[in-house]
C-alpha cells in the first residue's frame, strides 16, 4: 500500500529545504558582496588620497617650487635613491608590480608611482583602516543576520509547505482509501479553485469513467457467462448423443466437433475467470491431492485424446497435494494440455509434478527465444512458434490467470522437448534458477 504520509513528508522537506537553501544562498552572496564593497570603498579612499597628492606634487614641480610636504600625515614621498622601509622593500621584491602590500607588525601600504620615475608615494594606512580591524565583527554580524534569516526562512518554508501540501495529502489519502466498487466522484467539491482542485476535478471524471467501465465489465461477464455457457452445454450434450448413435463414417466428424467444443468451453471458462475482479487466495484452503484431479481431466477428455492417438505419461506421486482451487487446476491444466496437443510432434505427452512445480512436456520445435526462461512465457502477447495456427495469445492468457492466483509460469526447451511449468514459489531476488528439474 502506498504511504501517503511519507510522500507528503518528502514534499514538505523539499519545499522547506528549497526555501531555506535559497535564503542561505542569498544571505551568503549578500555578505560576500557587502564585504567586497566595503573593502573596495576603503581601498578607493586611499587610492584617491594618493592620486590627489601626486597631482599636488606635479603642480608644485611645474610651478618651480620643488617637492612639497605631503598634505596627509600617513603619506610619505620617497625620491629616487631614497631607501624604503625594510619590510616594504622586501615586500616589493616579492611583488614588484603590486600597488597594495602588507608589512610587519600590522603595517599596510598603498603605493602610487610618480610619472617619469620621479619618486614613489607611500601611504602607510594601518592607523587609517576601518574595515580590516572590525572584519571579525562584520563577519559575526553578517553571520548572525544570515542565520536569523535562515531560521525565518525555515519557519516560513515549513508553514508554506504544510499549507501547500495539506490539500494534496488529503486528496492522496482519499484516493488511497477508495475501493473499485466505491470510487468517489465528488472530490472537486472539497477543494478550492486551484491546481489541487483541478486535479480533483480530473480525478472525478476519471473515477466516473472507471465506474462506468466496471459496470459494463460486470454486466458483460454476467451476460457472457449465461449466454455462452448455455449453448455450449446444449451443443456438448447433443454431440454426445450423436456420437452414441453415429455411423462409422460420421464418427470422425463428430469427434472433431467434440474436440472443438471442448476447446471452446475451456477458452470461455478461462476468459471469464480472468474477467472476475477477485480471485481466491492460494494457501488458505485445504490441500487437495493432485493426481485425482489430473485423472479426472484426462477421463473427461478421453475421447479427444483417443481420437488423436495421444499417449499420456503421468509422473505424479499419489500423495502429492496442492492448495489450488479445483476449478483453477482444471482450467490451467486443460489449457496447457490443449497447447501441448496443438504443438506436439509426437503422440507422447508427459505430465509430472513434485513439491516445487507441475509440468507438461511435449516434443516440439523450439519456441521463440523471448518466450523461454523464468516467468517470460507469454509476456509478449501475439508471439508464437513456427507452424502455430493460433494468434499467440494462449500462454499470455494462462500466465495472467496464474499470476492472479500467485503462481508463476515458466517455459523451457531442451533436447527437442518443450516444458511448461507452474510454480507457486516466488522468483529469487537475484534472478537465479530455482533448482527444479523439468
Amino acid at each position: 500500500m502506498i504511504n501517503a504520509t511519507a510522500y507528503r513528508a518528502r514534499l514538505q522537506q523539499r519545499l522547506i529545504l528549497a526555501f531555506t537553501g535559497y535564503t542561505v544562498l542569498v544571505s551568503a552572496l549578500f555578505g560576500l558582496f557587502a564585504m567586497a564593497f566595503v573593502y573596495t570603498v576603503e581601498d578607493q579612499f586611499f587610492d584617491s588620497a594618493l592620486r590627489q597628492e601626486a597631482q599636488a606634487q606635479d603642480i608644485s614641480l611645474r610651478a618651480g617650487k620643488g617637492w612639497r610636504e605631503p598634505a596627509q600625515d600617513f603619506i610619505r614621498l620617497y625620491r629616487p635613491g631614497q631607501a624604503l622601509p625594510e619590510d616594504l622593500a622586501q615586500a616589493r621584491l616579492r611583488e614588484p608590480r603590486a600597488r597594495e602590500l602588507s608589512g610587519e607588525q600590522g603595517r599596510h601600504y598603498h603605493l602610487w608611482p610618480l610619472p617619469e620615475d620621479r619618486g614613489l608615494l607611500v601611504a602607510e594606512v594601518s592607523g587609517q583602516l576601518i574595515v580590516r580591524p572590525m572584519r571579525r565583527q562584520l563577519l559575526v554580524w553578517l553571520g548572525a543576520w544570515g542565520g536569523g534569516l535562515a531560521l525565518l526562512a525555515l519557519g516560513l518554508g515549513w508553514w508554506l509547505a504544510r499549507r501547500t501540501s495539506a490539500p494534496l495529502a488529503r486528496l492522496a489519502q482519499t484516493v488511497a482509501q477508495s475501493r473499485p466498487e466505491q470510487l468517489p466522484t465528488d472530490l472537486a467539491a472539497r477543494y478550492g479553485d486551484d491546481e489541487v482542485g483541478l486535479l480533483a476535478a480530473h480525478l472525478d471524471r476519471l473515477n466516473q469513467r472507471t465506474r462506468d467501465f466496471i459496470a459494463r465489465e460486470q454486466a458483460f461477464t454476467r451476460d457472457a457467462s449465461h449466454e455462452l455457457r448455455t449453448p455450449l452445454a446444449v451443443l456438448s450434450l447433443a454431440c454426445e448423443r450423436l456420437q452414441r448413435t453415429a455411423l462409422p463414417e460420421q464418427r470422425a466428424s463428430l469427434d472433431s466437433m467434440a474436440a472443438a467444443l471442448w476447446q471452446l468451453q475451456q477458452t470461455v471458462e478461462l476468459l471469464l475467470a480472468l474477467a472476475r475482479e477477485s480471485s481466491p487466495a492460494l494457501g488458505q484452503g485445504e490441500p487437495l491431492a493432485l493426481l485425482p484431479q489430473i485423472e479426472q481431466l484426462v477421463l473427461a477428455h478421453a475421447p479427444l485424446l483417443d481420437q488423436q492417438g495421444i499417449e499420456l505419461d503421468l509422473q505424479v506421486p499419489a500423495a502429492l497435494t496442492r492448495p489450488w482451487p479445483p476449478a483453477l487446476t482444471q482450467l490451467l491444466l486443460a489449457n496447457l494440455l490443449g497447447n501441448a496437443l496443438a504443438h506436439r510432434q509426437s503422440p507422447l505427452i508427459r505430465i509430472s509434478a513434485d513439491a516445487q512445480c507441475l509440468s507438461i512436456a511435449n516434443a516440439s520445435v523450439a519456441p521463440p527465444e523471448d518466450l523461454l526462461g523464468a516467468d517470460a512465457a507469454g509476456r509478449q502477447p501475439g508471439l508464437k512458434g513456427e507452424g502455430s495456427a493460433g494468434l499467440g495469445l494462449g500462454l499470455s492468457i494462462v500466465r495472467r490467470l496464474a499470476e492472479r492466483h500467485g503462481l508463476r509460469l515458466e517455459l523451457r526447451h531442451q533436447s527437442g522437448w518443450t516444458t511448461v511449468s507452474l510454480m507457486d514459489a516466488p522468483l529469487p531476488a537475484d534472478g537465479a534458477e530455482t533448482g527444479a528439474t523439468f
